[in-house]
């Protein structure tokens, strides 16, 4: 998920954060879900509203209702602001009711962003009576579809629940504590945006990873070795042709 601004030289991202990322605060497994594009979402929002200064202004939903709300104007410095905004390109990605898209930009709206949008998108919108269920858009940001489904495979089909579930259960999460991990993964987003994976291989240097890009790089040849390649390309020709 990329933040893109438009200037004379061409577009330039001025903010990025990727579901990967999430590892850091906890969310280890399930990282192309709705919860997990909601939490990149917030993730972006909250790293680009710090990166301006504007994230203790605008805070936007601490903790998530599944209620729809636009972020609005706020005081910063003494004086009134309007919110940082930002309009969501879909690109090639599916936009029908509950498309994850949609996940990443409630995740972006509730973390202080204004991204203009209606709920009709989101999870929970009944098309009949024009209302939005919070409590079911709240089930999604926090993996309780998940969690039902879980409880439900295992259930009726333990072997299928033991191969689709299995880093979850090597990792010991249970459906019952998703909705706690998804909150403190929240929680450590806002705490600090900019968390890093902690890995236990130490860190290479320019010149380690020079040396490994080496490693996949052709060498390049030089003009009397081409015209050697060449030469010995034309004998196999020849040779084949003769036979």
């Amino acid at each position: 998920m990329q933040l893109v601004t438009s200037e004379i030289t061409g577009d330039k991202i001025f903010c990025a954060a990727y579901a990967h990322e999430l590892r850091a605060y906890g969310i280890n497994h399930g990282l192309t879900n709705w919860a997990a594009a909601y939490a990149t979402g917030l993730l972006i929002a909250r790293r680009a509203l710090k990166k301006l200064g504007l994230d203790e202004s605008f805070t936007g939903v601490e903790e998530a209702d599944g209620e729809f709300t636009l972020t609005e104007a706020a005081e910063h410095d003494g004086e009134e602001r309007r919110p940082f905004k930002a309009f969501l390109d879909v690109g090639l990605a599916r936009t029908s009711t509950g498309a994850r898209v949609f996940g990443a930009l409630k995740g972006a709206s509730d973390g202080g962003i204004l991204v203009p949008h209606s709920e009709k998108r989101f999870p929970g919108y009944d098309m009949e009576t024009k209302e939005l269920d919070a409590d079911v858009l709240r089930n999604y940001i926090y993996g309780g579809h998940v969690a039902e489904y879980m409880e439900t495979l295992a259930d009726d089909d333990e072997e299928r629940y033991q191969g689709q579930f299995k880093m979850y259960i090597e990792d010991d999460v249970e459906a019952e504590s998703l909705e706690e991990l998804y909150t403190e993964a929240h929680a450590a987003i806002r705490e600090d945006p900019f968390k890093k994976v902690e890995s236990s291989e130490p860190k290479k240097s320019k010149e380690e990873w020079k040396a490994i890009s080496k490693k996949y790089r052709a060498t390049k040849l030089t003009k009397a070795q081409k015209e050697e390649r060449v030469q010995e390309k034309i004998k196999t020709l020849l040779a084949a042709q003769d036979e």
